[in-house]
């Protein structure tokens, strides 16, 4: 894709969204039903991933850990707003790496100490990309990436969740 494609797939919207702006905001859902044993079924729209523990907590392995799960995103997200940002800027990546890794103590996940976070400590964000950008074009690149990333600009900024639980019973 070139940046005329790239443009002329996303004016549209940006002209609808700049005359309505109530039809920019958009609801992302993702649902999973609670499986046997511990585990989680979770519809992708591509495929159905079952989570379950990650072994550092008493699972087999066998299952998606959704700390993964969360990395995946981050690293897709992230690797497609590259693509979007280099084609709009006309950056040419001719191949390239995203790598998300992140520091959990597991200690805080399972109750051992309190003091012990329960969540990733540290998320470090690595791009290797083959390229002949200069450095002026690669700040932008960073710039920009990090800027439109929704995933990058969720665990930056941080995001209400609101929770709710309702029980249902079983004959």
């Amino acid at each position: 894709m070139n940046v005329t494609e790239l443009k002329n797939l996303q004016a549209p919207l940006k002209d609808k969204y700049r005359e309505q702006p109530e039809s920019a905001i958009i609801t992302l859902k993702a649902e999973g039903k609670i499986g046997e044993g511990i585990s989680c079924k979770v519809e992708t729209g591509k495929s159905i991933v079952e989570a379950g523990l990650h072994p550092a907590t008493g699972g087999t392995g066998m299952l998606a850990c959704s700390g993964d799960m969360l990395l995946e995103a981050l690293v897709a997200c992230a690797g497609v707003t590259l693509q979007a940002v280099a084609t709009a800027i006309e950056v040419n990546i001719k191949s390239g790496t995203v790598r998300a890794e992140g520091d959990l103590d597991f200690k805080g996940t399972l109750g051992v100490s309190k003091e012990a976070p329960v969540g990733f400590k540290t998320i470090r964000l690595e791009f290797d990309l083959d390229t002949d950008a200069s450095e002026e074009q690669m700040t932008a690149l960073k710039k920009l990436t990090e800027r439109y990333c929704v995933v990058y600009q969720t665990l930056t900024k941080g995001v209400e969740v609101k929770t709710e639980y309702h029980s249902s019973h079983s004959v």
